[in-house]
């Protein structure tokens, strides 16, 4: 059994709300439901953070390295393009993660391919909406179980 921690970054406390044609209509509270049940009958649990303040991500990264979180699902929203302190987080941890996006982020703005996080991470899932994340929470439990043996 391990810890799982879902971090979310800026807006995506207004997923379902917010521009449904590029994130759904699955909110927040709604996928981390989802996402709990699934942690459960895989055999881990599972922590979720968001926040609209990159301080605060960075924060609760650091935690994870002491909290005895062995993955995270990271979507860092808005910061994919812009966080420096949060990829340098993420670095120093080195805890293993998947980023996640639920909108094809290559298929939209040009600055929007442009990620911080994707040379760090494990893997990347993008533009599969929120089953993304559950996507993501199988991959982590086959890396976990893969390099646990």
């Amino acid at each position: 059994m391990a810890s799982i921690l879902v971090l979310n970054g800026p807006n995506l406390n207004l997923l379902g709300e917010r521009e449904p044609e590029h994130y759904g209509h699955d909110s927040l509270p709604e996928l981390e439901k989802r996402l709990q049940s699934q942690a459960k009958a895989l055999g881990h649990t599972l922590g979720a953070f968001q926040s609209n303040h990159e301080g605060a991500l960075v924060d609760r990264v650091q935690q994870a390295r002491r909290d005895g979180t062995a993955f995270l699902l990271l979507n860092p929203g808005g910061y994919t393009h812009s966080s420096v302190a949060l990829r340098d987080a993420l670095a120093a941890v080195k805890l293993p993660f998947i980023e996640v996006h639920v909108s094809n982020i290559h298929a939209r703005e040009a600055f929007r391919r442009q990620s911080y996080f994707s040379d760090l991470a494990v893997g990347t899932i993008a533009g599969l909406g929120t089953q993304g994340y559950e996507l993501a929470l199988l991959a982590a439990d086959r890396w976990l179980y893969s390099h646990s043996h």
